[in-house]
């Protein structure tokens, strides 16, 4: 009688996450982003793009309506461009030099004397430098693409980021920073780790894909989607979700002091 024994096959390693030092290298070296120097990781703004700041919850609503297929159109174009998170605050990257247009566009768009919990930053800000969900490193030191970069990321609209709780977090910051007639900054609430909602891609042409103001009425060349987004829609439609989520929690907090049922919606 013949005895087998199975061999013994060792585990499979965990991955070893990645280090402040080795993210570094990728913004830096794979993505061409300029970093700033010190901890935490941060990004230099208004070099390769510039951000809006805005509620999560506004912000996962805004997403979720603009990546809708509508009117000839696959939406395509809203999937692509990066976004990130950091405790209650959404990060929406767009084209270099949007923040300079912000205060003139919320003008254009009736917006300028309603106040917003918005922030562009700009040339001089500065971002936490997101870490991708998941992220780590392989054998050559090259930041693996893993489920955090892999195709869209889905938004699931307001429950997904919270409902109507408050949002946490701070304002990404900097001499670049231009208030949008933003709400007081810094609430109560933890603020998390910046991180990928939707992370970039491996190359370094990020620009292609940003929101941009001279986007607005065009098409991309090649069809839709495949030019980028529109600058002044999104500021629009974000500008739009962010007033409602704000009558919506002055709805709620007023309905509560006077004991009734809230009936805004």
């Amino acid at each position: 009688m013949v005895r087998t024994v199975a061999p013994t096959v060792p585990f499979p390693r965990r991955p070893l996450p990645a280090s402040a030092g080795e993210l570094r290298l990728w913004y830096e070296d794979v993505l061409g982003w300029p970093t700033v120097r010190g901890a935490p990781l941060r990004l230099a703004v208004g070099v390769r793009f510039d951000v809006l700041d805005l509620p999560a919850e506004a912000g996962g609503t805004a997403l979720e309506r603009l990546g809708r297929p509508c009117g000839g159109s696959s939406g395509a174009a809203w999937r692509r461009f990066p976004v990130a998170l950091c405790g209650g605050r959404m990060r929406l990257l767009v084209a270099a030099g949007s923040a300079e247009e912000l205060p003139g566009l919320l003008e254009w768009l009736d917006w300028g004397a309603v106040e917003l919990d918005l922030v562009a930053v700009g040339a001089g800000g500065v971002m936490d430098a997101p870490w991708p969900s998941g992220a780590v490193f392989g054998r050559g030191g090259v930041l693996g693409r893993g489920a955090a970069f892999g195709g869209d990321a889905a938004f699931g609209g307001e429950a997904a980021f919270g409902g109507d709780a408050a949002s946490g977090g701070e304002a990404a910051s900097g001499p670049g920073a231009v208030a949008g007639r933003p709400l007081p900054l810094g609430r109560g609430g933890s603020q998390g780790a910046a991180v990928w909602l939707r992370p970039p891609g491996p190359e370094r042409d990020v620009e292609a894909s940003l929101p941009t103001l001279s986007a607005m009425g065009t098409r991309g060349t090649e069809g839709d989607g495949a030019g980028p987004p529109d600058l002044v829609r999104l500021v629009n439609t974000v500008a739009t979700q962010i007033h409602r989520v704000r009558l919506r929690r002055a709805g709620a907090a007023a309905a509560g002091a006077d004991g009734q049922p809230l009936a805004f919606s």
